[in-house]
């Protein structure tokens, strides 16, 4: 799934370490989460899309 993740991460001068913080995951988690290599679950999905203010659609879509 592709993500804006490290693009709205990186727009908050955010590390990794402090939006894994901020999500309660590991910064394991956000990593593969920004490098497509994990699919968060529906409930991180709605926490990632609070904490930055958006929509879930506007942070994640379906790779083509």
């Amino acid at each position: 799934m592709k993500n804006r993740l490290k693009v709205l991460r990186a727009e908050r001068d955010w590390t990794q370490a402090r939006l894994a913080q901020e999500l309660d995951v590991s910064r394991q988690t956000v990593n593969a989460i920004e490098t497509g290599k994990f699919d968060p679950s529906l409930p991180l999905a709605f926490r990632i899309a609070e904490l930055f203010g958006l929509k879930i659609e506007e942070i994640f879509a379906p790779s083509r």
